[in-house]
C-alpha cells in the first residue's frame, strides 16, 4: 500500500501425512497500530493434490474456489488497517467472517480471470467459450434443491436456541419442518443427531444461518461492480477495501456494510445467482 510493507503472505497448498483435511486461513501475527506499525502474517493452507515429479499440478474448479475463497480471508487479515490487534483483520462477527472470503470467489467466475488462467497444461490454450458457458451454467444446477435443506438446517438451529426447549430434538425437528412446510423430498443438510456444527462446541451455535447471510451479503456487494458492468472498477474496489478488507472489526459489521453499499443487502442478487430470479 503506497509502496509500503503491507503483510507477509505464506501459502501451504498441498497435502502430506501430517496435515489434517480441509482448507482454512490462520493468522501468526495480528496487523496493530497501537504501539507500533505491527505487519500481519498470514499463512492459507490447503490440501490440494501434488503432481508426480516433473508434472503440473492441476486444479479442478472446486479446486479453484477453495483457493479464491482462503485468499480472501488472507486479503481481509493482510489489508487490515486498524489500531488494535484484537480487532483487526478478521476479527469481526461470526455472521460477517465469511463475507470478504465469499465475496472473493466471485471473481473466479469472471469470464476474462477464467479466459487467462484456465488454460490448458500442455497447450497453453483458453478454455474454450462453449465449455466456459456450460462450466458457468452448472453453478445453478440443483441450487432450489441445496438452498432448502440449508435453510431446513439453518431454521432448525435457531428454534433449538431461540425456542423453549423440549426434551425429544427430533420433535422439535418435525415441529419446524412441519411449519416451514418442508417437501418430503426434501432432507435438511444436516439432521439434528449429527448436525455438529451447533452441538461440538458455540462456534455455529444459532449461527448456522450465518453462511447464507453472508451468500447473501457478497452476493449484493458484488452486484455494486455488476451494476455498472465493470468487475475491475478502481473506485469500487477502493471502496470495497476501505470499508470492508481493511476496517477489520472497528465498527458494527451493519455499518462498515452500509458503507461500503450505502444499504443493507438484498436478497435479489443472491437469488438471480442461483437461478430464481432473471439476471
Amino acid at each position: 500500500r503506497e509502496n509500503k510493507h503491507i503483510a507477509i503472505f505464506i501459502g501451504d497448498y498441498f497435502a502430506r501425512p501430517s496435515k489434517r483435511s480441509g482448507a482454512w486461513c490462520s493468522r501468526f501475527r495480528g496487523q496493530s497500530s497501537m504501539d507500533k506499525d505491527q505487519r500481519p502474517i498470514t499463512v492459507n493452507v490447503c490440501n490440494f493434490a501434488k503432481a508426480p515429479e516433473g508434472q503440473q499440478c492441476l486444479l479442478n474448479f472446486d479446486d479453484a474456489r477453495t483457493l479464491f475463497h482462503e485468499f480472501g480471508h488472507a486479503l481481509h487479515s493482510m489489508l487490515s488497517n486498524v489500531k488494535y490487534a484484537y480487532i483487526s483483520g478478521t476479527s469481526v462477527a461470526r455472521d460477517f467472517v465469511e463475507l470478504p472470503s465469499q465475496l472473493y470467489e466471485h471473481w473466479l467466475s469472471v469470464p476474462s480471470v477464467l479466459e487467462k488462467f484456465a488454460i490448458h497444461a500442455e497447450t497453453n490454450e483458453p478454455i474454450p467459450k462453449d465449455l466456459l458457458k456450460k462450466l458457468l451454467d452448472a453453478e445453478n444446477y440443483d441450487q432450489g434443491f441445496s438452498t432448502v435443506e440449508y435453510v431446513s438446517s439453518a431454521l432448525v438451529d435457531l428454534a433449538f436456541h431461540n425456542e423453549i426447549p423440549t426434551k425429544d430434538p427430533m420433535q422439535k425437528q418435525r415441529e419446524v419442518l412441519d411449519r416451514i412446510k418442508m417437501p418430503a423430498e426434501i432432507t435438511m443438510r444436516h439432521a439434528t443427531p449429527h448436525f455438529a456444527h451447533i452441538f461440538s462446541g458455540d462456534g455455529y451455535s444459532s449461527g448456522y444461518y450465518s453462511y447464507m447471510w453472508s451468500e447473501v451479503m457478497d452476493a449484493d456487494a458484488f452486484e455494486a461492480f455488476n451494476e455498472i458492468n465493470d468487475p475491475f472498477n478502481p473506485e469500487i474496489a477502493h471502496s470495497l477495501e476501505k470499508h470492508i478488507y481493511s476496517a477489520g472489526g472497528s465498527l458494527p459489521a451493519e455499518e462498515l456494510y452500509m458503507n461500503f453499499r450505502g444499504s443493507m443487502p438484498k436478497v435479489e442478487a443472491l437469488l438471480k445467482g442461483r437461478g430464481f430470479l432473471k439476471a
